[in-house]
Protein backbone atom coordinates (compact mmCIF):
# COMPACT_ATOMS: atom_id res chain seq x y z
CA UNK A 1 0.00 0.00 0.00
CA UNK A 2 2.72 2.18 0.67
CA UNK A 3 4.01 2.20 -3.39
CA UNK A 4 0.04 1.75 -4.26
CA UNK A 5 -1.64 4.69 -2.27
CA UNK A 6 0.67 7.31 -0.81
CA UNK A 7 0.40 7.54 2.83
CA UNK A 8 -0.44 11.28 4.54
CA UNK A 9 3.12 11.48 5.78
CA UNK A 10 4.40 11.26 1.79
CA UNK A 11 1.68 13.94 0.75
CA UNK A 12 2.53 16.06 3.45
CA UNK A 13 6.41 16.24 2.04
CA UNK A 14 4.68 18.04 -0.58
CA UNK A 15 2.32 20.87 0.17
CA UNK A 16 0.40 22.35 -2.53
CA UNK A 17 0.65 19.39 -4.89
CA UNK A 18 -2.87 17.70 -6.05
CA UNK A 19 -3.08 13.74 -4.96
CA UNK A 20 -7.16 13.59 -5.51
CA UNK A 21 -9.48 16.04 -6.29
CA UNK A 22 -12.29 17.03 -3.94
CA UNK A 23 -15.43 15.50 -4.55
CA UNK A 24 -17.44 18.26 -2.76
CA UNK A 25 -19.58 15.55 -1.46
CA UNK A 26 -20.78 14.37 -5.25
CA UNK A 27 -22.17 11.15 -5.96
CA UNK A 28 -21.61 9.56 -7.57
CA UNK A 29 -17.83 10.40 -7.22
CA UNK A 30 -15.15 11.08 -10.24
CA UNK A 31 -11.78 9.51 -11.13
CA UNK A 32 -9.42 10.61 -12.99
CA UNK A 33 -7.43 8.55 -15.03
CA UNK A 34 -4.10 9.63 -16.25
CA UNK A 35 -0.98 8.19 -18.27
CA UNK A 36 2.77 8.77 -18.07
CA UNK A 37 5.55 8.34 -20.01
CA UNK A 38 4.51 8.99 -23.52
CA UNK A 39 3.68 9.55 -26.61
CA UNK A 40 5.21 6.61 -27.91
CA UNK A 41 3.88 4.75 -31.47
CA UNK A 42 3.58 1.51 -29.80
CA UNK A 43 1.13 2.31 -26.75
CA UNK A 44 -0.79 5.64 -27.24
CA UNK A 45 -2.98 4.66 -30.37
CA UNK A 46 -4.06 1.65 -28.41
CA UNK A 47 -4.63 3.54 -25.26
CA UNK A 48 -6.69 6.32 -27.58
CA UNK A 49 -8.47 3.55 -28.99
CA UNK A 50 -9.97 1.79 -25.84
CA UNK A 51 -10.36 5.20 -23.60
CA UNK A 52 -12.74 6.03 -27.17
CA UNK A 53 -14.26 2.76 -26.95
CA UNK A 54 -15.48 3.50 -23.37
CA UNK A 55 -16.57 7.30 -24.14
CA UNK A 56 -13.64 7.91 -21.64
CA UNK A 57 -11.53 11.41 -21.43
CA UNK A 58 -7.93 11.24 -19.68
CA UNK A 59 -4.95 13.13 -18.63
CA UNK A 60 -1.61 12.72 -20.35
CA UNK A 61 1.50 13.36 -18.71
CA UNK A 62 3.95 13.37 -22.12
CA UNK A 63 7.93 13.44 -21.97
CA UNK A 64 9.32 16.19 -23.92
CA UNK A 65 11.71 13.99 -25.74
CA UNK A 66 8.79 11.95 -26.83
CA UNK A 67 6.93 14.66 -27.94
CA UNK A 68 9.70 15.64 -30.27
CA UNK A 69 10.11 12.41 -31.79
CA UNK A 70 6.27 11.90 -32.36
CA UNK A 71 4.52 15.51 -32.33
CA UNK A 72 1.57 13.99 -34.24
CA UNK A 73 0.56 11.97 -31.43
CA UNK A 74 0.24 14.56 -29.30
CA UNK A 75 -1.75 16.10 -31.66
CA UNK A 76 -4.18 13.25 -31.99
CA UNK A 77 -4.28 13.28 -27.91
CA UNK A 78 -5.31 16.81 -27.96
CA UNK A 79 -7.78 15.95 -31.17
CA UNK A 80 -9.26 13.05 -29.18
CA UNK A 81 -10.25 15.46 -26.79
CA UNK A 82 -7.53 14.90 -23.71
CA UNK A 83 -5.62 16.94 -21.76
CA UNK A 84 -1.96 17.01 -21.46
CA UNK A 85 0.85 17.21 -18.67
CA UNK A 86 4.26 18.05 -18.50
CA UNK A 87 6.68 15.28 -17.27
CA UNK A 88 9.89 16.89 -17.95
CA UNK A 89 11.88 17.22 -21.02
CA UNK A 90 14.19 13.83 -20.22
CA UNK A 91 12.04 11.98 -17.39
CA UNK A 92 14.53 13.27 -15.30
CA UNK A 93 14.99 12.07 -11.31
CA UNK A 94 14.12 14.81 -9.32
CA UNK A 95 17.16 13.22 -6.44
CA UNK A 96 19.73 13.35 -9.45
CA UNK A 97 19.64 17.27 -10.27
CA UNK A 98 20.03 20.35 -8.65
CA UNK A 99 16.64 22.91 -8.98
CA UNK A 100 17.74 24.95 -11.20
CA UNK A 101 18.73 22.18 -13.93
CA UNK A 102 15.27 20.54 -12.76
CA UNK A 103 13.32 23.93 -13.42
CA UNK A 104 14.99 24.01 -17.09
CA UNK A 105 14.38 21.06 -18.44
CA UNK A 106 11.44 21.39 -16.60
CA UNK A 107 10.75 24.14 -18.62
CA UNK A 108 11.82 22.87 -22.07
CA UNK A 109 9.12 20.07 -20.93
CA UNK A 110 6.34 22.78 -20.80
CA UNK A 111 7.46 24.76 -24.33
CA UNK A 112 6.43 21.21 -26.21
CA UNK A 113 3.46 19.82 -24.43
CA UNK A 114 1.86 23.61 -23.86
CA UNK A 115 0.40 22.68 -20.64
CA UNK A 116 1.56 24.03 -16.67
CA UNK A 117 0.22 20.99 -15.63
CA UNK A 118 3.47 18.92 -13.95
CA UNK A 119 4.03 15.54 -12.54
CA UNK A 120 7.47 14.81 -11.77
CA UNK A 121 8.64 11.91 -12.86
CA UNK A 122 9.56 8.89 -10.39
CA UNK A 123 6.84 11.26 -8.17
CA UNK A 124 9.78 12.65 -6.21
CA UNK A 125 10.23 16.32 -5.72
CA UNK A 126 13.07 18.17 -3.84
CA UNK A 127 11.53 20.84 -1.29
CA UNK A 128 13.49 23.25 -3.45
CA UNK A 129 12.26 21.75 -6.61
CA UNK A 130 9.15 22.13 -5.42
CA UNK A 131 9.23 25.66 -4.60
CA UNK A 132 10.88 26.43 -7.79
CA UNK A 133 7.90 24.64 -9.48
CA UNK A 134 5.44 26.89 -8.31
CA UNK A 135 7.06 30.26 -8.65
CA UNK A 136 6.82 28.99 -12.29
CA UNK A 137 3.45 28.83 -11.75
CA UNK A 138 2.77 24.98 -12.42
CA UNK A 139 0.40 22.88 -10.85
CA UNK A 140 1.98 19.98 -9.47
CA UNK A 141 -0.01 16.73 -10.00
CA UNK A 142 0.67 13.68 -7.53
CA UNK A 143 -1.36 10.85 -7.39
CA UNK A 144 -4.19 9.07 -5.08
CA UNK A 145 -3.23 4.98 -6.62
CA UNK A 146 -0.33 3.98 -9.02
CA UNK A 147 -1.67 0.92 -10.50
CA UNK A 148 1.92 -0.56 -10.65
CA UNK A 149 1.55 -1.35 -14.46
CA UNK A 150 5.34 -0.26 -14.92
CA UNK A 151 6.32 -3.33 -13.33
CA UNK A 152 7.48 -6.84 -14.54
CA UNK A 153 6.20 -8.33 -11.25
CA UNK A 154 2.44 -7.46 -11.55
CA UNK A 155 0.25 -9.37 -14.28
CA UNK A 156 -2.69 -7.65 -15.39
CA UNK A 157 -4.45 -9.58 -13.26
CA UNK A 158 -3.11 -7.01 -10.09
CA UNK A 159 -3.08 -4.01 -11.96
CA UNK A 160 -6.78 -4.82 -11.93
CA UNK A 161 -6.68 -5.89 -8.12
CA UNK A 162 -5.26 -2.64 -7.36
CA UNK A 163 -7.86 -0.71 -9.11
CA UNK A 164 -10.46 -2.43 -7.69
CA UNK A 165 -8.50 -1.99 -3.86
CA UNK A 166 -7.62 1.61 -3.52
CA UNK A 167 -9.80 3.60 -6.15
CA UNK A 168 -12.09 6.07 -4.11
CA UNK A 169 -13.99 9.26 -4.89
CA UNK A 170 -12.02 11.62 -6.32
CA UNK A 171 -8.76 9.66 -7.30
CA UNK A 172 -6.23 10.57 -9.67
CA UNK A 173 -4.88 6.81 -11.41
CA UNK A 174 -1.86 6.47 -12.76
CA UNK A 175 -1.33 4.40 -15.76
CA UNK A 176 1.83 4.40 -18.44
CA UNK A 177 1.46 4.25 -22.07
CA UNK A 178 5.05 2.98 -22.56
CA UNK A 179 6.59 -0.11 -23.74
CA UNK A 180 6.77 -1.38 -20.14
CA UNK A 181 3.06 -1.34 -19.44
CA UNK A 182 1.32 -1.89 -23.00
CA UNK A 183 1.14 -5.59 -23.07
CA UNK A 184 -0.59 -5.73 -19.87
CA UNK A 185 -2.80 -2.15 -20.60
CA UNK A 186 -4.49 -3.86 -23.65
CA UNK A 187 -6.57 -6.46 -21.07
CA UNK A 188 -6.11 -4.76 -17.82
CA UNK A 189 -7.56 -1.39 -18.83
CA UNK A 190 -10.79 -2.26 -20.59
CA UNK A 191 -11.52 -3.93 -17.43
CA UNK A 192 -10.77 -1.46 -14.99
CA UNK A 193 -12.77 1.06 -17.01
CA UNK A 194 -15.64 -1.59 -16.78
CA UNK A 195 -15.38 -1.98 -13.43
CA UNK A 196 -14.98 1.64 -12.54
CA UNK A 197 -17.94 2.79 -14.76
CA UNK A 198 -20.20 -0.53 -13.00
CA UNK A 199 -19.23 0.78 -9.59
CA UNK A 200 -20.89 4.21 -10.82
CA UNK A 201 -17.65 6.85 -11.05
CA UNK A 202 -17.44 8.82 -13.73
CA UNK A 203 -14.24 9.67 -15.44
CA UNK A 204 -12.80 13.19 -15.75
CA UNK A 205 -9.36 14.76 -17.08
CA UNK A 206 -7.91 17.50 -14.91
CA UNK A 207 -7.60 20.89 -16.26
Amino acid sequence: MLIERPPKWFRALFPGALFRMDQSGLKPGKVFLTFDDGPIPEATPMVLDILDRFGVKATFFMVGQNVERYPGLLEEVKRRGHAVGNHTLHHIRGFKISAEDYISDSEQGRKLTDSLLFRPPHGFLSPSQLKALKRKNYKVVMYDLITRDYSRRISAREIVDNVKKYTRDGSIIVFHDSLKSIEKLKTALPECIEWLSAQGYKFGKIE
